[in-house]
């Protein structure tokens, strides 16, 4: 069935696209709001949103959150995205704090949950040099000592948000002995603990992700994050989550991209008529929008299941949605910068900003190859 949403959740969407249109409506508003961050995020504005108890809004009342469900976190995810809502930091912060939702003790979750409900952004840090794709061969390591603290030494890289975040989710090797997915232990590691190096990665995108380092981290018994050498299972069990959310996001971006090629062609007039007028340009927009609603369905139909069995994991769903939002987020920036033609690759404009935005997302959160194999191997492939 198609995803209707309830009174209070379009009233939700209508308040989101308001605050959208009020504080970050204009170019000029959003870059004034991101100046000298090097990225998409104005901890400015995250204070508001966090003021107005969005940011928690799928988190605990427990635990300052709105108790609401994943539907009501991929509304935010879709209406943020699609009103260039400068808060890069919420996507990685959810998607942590819903970690140690599950798995964290009282004090981790009134920390980390209560933070990220608050304003706080968290970071989560699994990939490694030569451990992406393939997590579970990361080999930062984590050592036990006789008083029960443990040792962290190791390289991360890619991680979205650190320099950003007020604490970091460490997934770290305790055990060698067995297979590779065997022996990972999540670790709470506050950001300005002693040893931890944070270095911002320079990209197309501005800077987003960094390499962590862990030089003689000493992290104290109780920073473990549900059981020891259980982190794999608590890992993919989050994955469901991330993904769906990573989705939402994609979603949100498309609709503004299809929304801003849109108002170009009917503006835009060549040969004595609006380019959108021709055939070519039409049909094109139309299978965006046909493609769109596909998405949208998909994205929310996984939502309501997720709602509905909240234990339940939905590995081929997710990875569904999170392959068709993004590979048809990267495919309408596409269309939409042949369509406007220069103007599509000017920086005047917020095209060549949507392309690069969604480019990355088809690349974190698992790569559009590894959401085929995900879903090939569902079906006993």
């Amino acid at each position: 069935m198609p995803f209707i949403p309830t009174p209070e959740q379009r009233d939700f969407v209508a308040a989101v696209q308001d605050f959208a249109r009020r504080e970050c409506g204009t170019r000029e508003q959003r870059d004034a709001l991101t100046a000298g961050t090097g990225g998409s995020h104005s901890p400015e504005l995250y204070r508001k949103l966090a003021a107005l108890g969005w940011l928690g809004v799928c988190l605990p009342e427990a635990y300052g959150g709105a108790g609401g469900g994943t539907t009501d976190a991929c509304l935010f995810l879709e209406e943020y995205a699609r009103g260039l809502v400068p808060a890069g930091g919420y996507v990685t912060s959810v998607i942590t704090a819903k970690v140690y939702e599950r798995f964290g003790s009282e004090e981790q979750k009134a920390a980390a949950v209560g933070g990220a409900a608050a304003g706080q952004v968290l970071s989560i840090a699994m990939s490694e040099p030569d451990a992406g794709s393939d997590v579970a061969a990361l080999r930062c390591s984590a050592v036990r000592g006789a008083d029960g603290s443990w040792l962290v030494e190791g390289h991360k890289t890619w991680i979205s948000n650190a320099h950003l975040a007020s604490s970091i989710l460490l997934v770290a090797r305790t055990d060698s002995g067995g297979a590779k997915q065997q022996g990972l232990t999540m670790f709470h590691v506050p950001a300005d603990t002693a040893g931890v190096e944070i270095r911002g990665i320079e990209t197309m995108g501005g800077r987003e992700v960094n390499d962590v380092r862990f030089t003689g981290v000493r992290l104290p018994a109780d920073a473990v994050i549900g059981r020891v050498d259980h982190g794999w299972h608590q890992l993919t069990a989050g994955l469901d989550a991330e993904r769906l959310f990573l989705a939402a996001n994609m979603l949100g971006l498309t609709e503004r991209v299809f929304a801003d090629t849109l108002e170009y062609v009917r503006t835009r007039e060549q040969f004595g008529r609006p380019v959108g007028s021709f055939q070519v340009l039409r049909h094109r927009l139309a299978d965006l929008a046909t493609e769109l609603e596909c998405a949208r369905l998909l994205v929310y139909d996984t939502a309501a299941q997720c709602d509905a069995e909240p234990h339940k994991l939905f590995p081929r769903e997710a990875s569904m949605a999170k392959l068709k939002a993004t590979e048809l987020a990267k495919h309408a920036a596409l269309e939409g910068m042949q369509m406007m033609g220069g103007y599509g690759y000017a920086t005047e404009y917020d095209m060549e900003r949507h392309f690069r935005a969604a480019v990355a997302s088809t690349v974190y959160g698992g790569t559009s190859e590894i959401q085929r194999d995900i879903i090939g191997r569902s079906y006993g492939l």
